[in-house]
């Protein structure tokens, strides 16, 4: 079995600018699919909460039941998409992910919207690494290196946008950001008519024989890195950051939904702008060295935002004629430090997983890193709720912290060639 149809493997980016390849554009659409079920509604999160009358700590069920199904299903779907095509799981996926989406505006109650949320999640679980795995389709070397840190970028943007967005209809009605996964639909047409991807050949290799070589290629020592890596990574992005940032923004500083958006968002400028910068970063350092500043940098924004209100305010007692708005200062530059770490980590995470699985089995290798990433996704969420039980909200941001600092020595080892 092989890959078939490649464009642009040996491109050299001197000679085209990538980022302007159809392909990679209509990759970059699906990417963006890919954000918008959560990002969109993370600010959401407090007033549906509100509506919906849900107790302290099980609002987090709005994010877990969305990502659940993709530790199910994605592995599935990783080996269909190797056996039948790219194409096959993609499509259907983003209709289903677009119709779920839809129907949340509309549910009669919150059993219903969690029923929903969770079809609606098992739409999005191929979404996140199918994008991925044709990227290292499509792409060789350094070019691979580029198309990732774009697409990096490209996720960053809808992680500023959606936020922003979402919670701006928000302010008008729970519901209105639901709204938004319609996009998905038109996504799917285009994909369908206009992504020229290689897809895997006719199969003529036994499921079990697949299985085991697809096994085989996952044992890999530095494989088993970016997995643990890439899963850490999502607890605390949703552990933290996106279910119980928002909840501490309007807390702390009292902020409506549509500026609990703008802060989000603002760390996802921050990812953009540094993503776009990470392939030549790749030239002068390994993507191990980028993964391991990128944690302590984690760690220390989660550490000190619980602090930033006292910051702010010191900040205006020494400087009294800057005016409130610049009490959110200390914070936003914290939120800046995460959105950098967030740059260097995942393009770099992706990028070596990428080179790493061999053609015939990356979309497998792919999925079983999407599954631990929906495990972080759906993870995090509950164990920091169990933190905010506890001892309250400072501590969601100590124990993402935790993660962050444990995990440096565990990839410093693993991904050493």
């Amino acid at each position: 079995m092989g890959i078939t149809g490649s464009h642009s493997q040996g491109a050299n980016p001197d000679d085209i600018r990538l980022y302007l390849d159809k392909n990679l554009l209509i990759v970059f659409s699906v990417t963006l699919m890919a954000v918008l079920g959560v990002a969109s509604i993370s600010p959401a999160i407090p007033t549906i909460a509100a509506a919906w009358s849900i107790p302290v700590g099980a609002e987090s069920l709005l994010v877990s039941i969305f990502t659940f199904p993709g530790v199910i299903f994605t592995p599935i779907l990783g080996i269909l998409a190797d056996r039948l095509g790219r194409k096959t799981v993609l499509i259907p996926s983003l209709v289903l992910f677009a119709l779920a989406g839809f129907f949340c505006a509309f549910a009669p109650s919150y059993l219903f919207l969690l029923i929903f949320r969770f079809l609606q999640g098992i739409g999005a679980a191929s979404l996140g690494y199918l994008n991925l795995t044709i990227i290292g389709d499509l792409y060789k070397g350094q070019d691979r290196a580029n198309a990732m840190a774009y697409n990096a970028s490209v996720t960053s943007i809808g992680t500023a946008a959606y936020p922003a967005l979402g919670g701006f209809l928000a302010v008008f009605g729970w519901f209105f950001p639901f709204f938004l996964p319609l996009i998905a639909l038109p996504v799917g047409v285009i994909t369908l008519l206009g992504l020229e991807n290689p897809e895997p050949e006719e199969e003529k290799m036994g499921f079990s024989k697949y299985i085991g070589n697809a096994w085989r290629a996952m044992r890999n020592r530095q494989v088993i890195g970016v997995f643990v890596g890439s899963g850490i990574t999502f607890i605390m992005l949703y552990g933290v950051v996106i279910t119980y940032f928002p909840s501490f923004l309007y807390a702390v500083f009292g902020l409506d939904p549509f500026v609990r958006g703008l802060v989000i968002a603002s760390m996802s400028i921050f990812t953009a702008i540094t993503a776009t910068q990470v392939g030549k970063l790749s030239q002068r350092y390994s993507e191990r060295t980028l993964i391991i500043v990128a944690f302590p940098l984690y760690s220390l924004a989660l550490v000190l935002i619980p602090f930033s209100p006292v910051f702010g305010d010191t900040l205006l007692l020494l400087l009294p004629s800057l005016g409130s708005f610049f009490r959110l200062l200390p914070l936003l530059i914290l939120v800046a430090v995460y959105g950098v770490a967030q740059a260097l980590n995942m393009p770099s995470l992706q990028t070596l997983l990428a080179r790493l699985a061999p053609p015939e089995y990356r979309a497998a290798l792919m999925s079983i890193n999407g599954t631990l990433l929906r495990v972080g996704q759906t993870l995090g969420p509950i164990i920091m709720g169990v933190a905010l039980l506890l001892w309250g909200i400072n501590w969601v941001f100590w124990v993402g912290a935790l993660f962050g600092i444990i995990i440096v020595p565990i990839v410093a080892v693993s991904l050493k060639a």
